[in-house]
């Protein structure tokens, strides 16, 4: 197997899918294997991309404020680590950025993931996130959101925290009145340890 450090380099270094981003590839996911918090996300966005740093934009300050942690918190990878689905920026189409890029599932991410030693929760960011770790189904991301609670504490469906989902946060009160409360509760608890 190989060391975490060739591994986290050899992810930097990826360009298997590089004829497929208009940006190039700039790989962006933070990892540590005794984080108890694992994002999973969907792809950085060009702010992101730009950065290098991930959630380095409007998403990433609610997803902290959602959260209740502290920036100190949220970067340091010993405590929660940010796996996108894909790891580098897939462009922009009609109604804002495009999906993920398949190939870091197979090529990176489930390595990863094999490599937590003691993960106690995983939030799972928008609809890409959820498909992935759930299936496919029927199921409307608000529905996963609502009736998410029988994954709790281990996997926990949350909107996407863009700037874009405004009308959904005002359709859905009862997320930020009941559930996020929850939420920084339980992740607090998996911080304590």
């Amino acid at each position: 197997m190989k060391t975490l450090e060739v591994l986290k380099a050899e992810i930097k270094a990826c360009s298997i899918c590089r004829e497929h981003l208009p940006l190039g590839p700039r790989p962006v996911f933070q990892f540590d294997p005794k984080a108890k918090i694992l994002i999973a996300g969907q792809a950085p966005g060009s702010k992101v991309h730009a950065s290098g740093i991930p959630f380095d934009d409007a998403s990433g300050l609610r997803l902290r404020e959602w959260m209740g942690v502290t920036s100190d918190q949220f970067y340091d990878a010993s405590k929660i680590s940010i796996l996108p689905m894909g790891f580098c920026y897939p462009g922009t189409g009609k109604s804002g950025d495009l999906p993920p890029r398949p190939e870091c599932e197979s090529a990176w991410r489930q390595e990863l993931l094999g490599r937590f030693e003691g993960l106690e929760m995983t939030l799972l960011v928008g609809q890409y996130a959820q498909k992935a770790h759930f299936g496919k189904s029927k199921t409307t991301l608000t529905e996963r959101v609502k009736k998410g609670h029988a994954y709790w504490p281990m996997q926990v469906a949350l909107p996407h925290p863009s700037p874009r989902n405004n009308i959904w946060l005002k359709r859905n009160p009862w997320f930020e009145l009941e559930l996020l409360p929850e939420l920084q509760k339980q992740i607090a608890l998996a911080l304590a340890d």
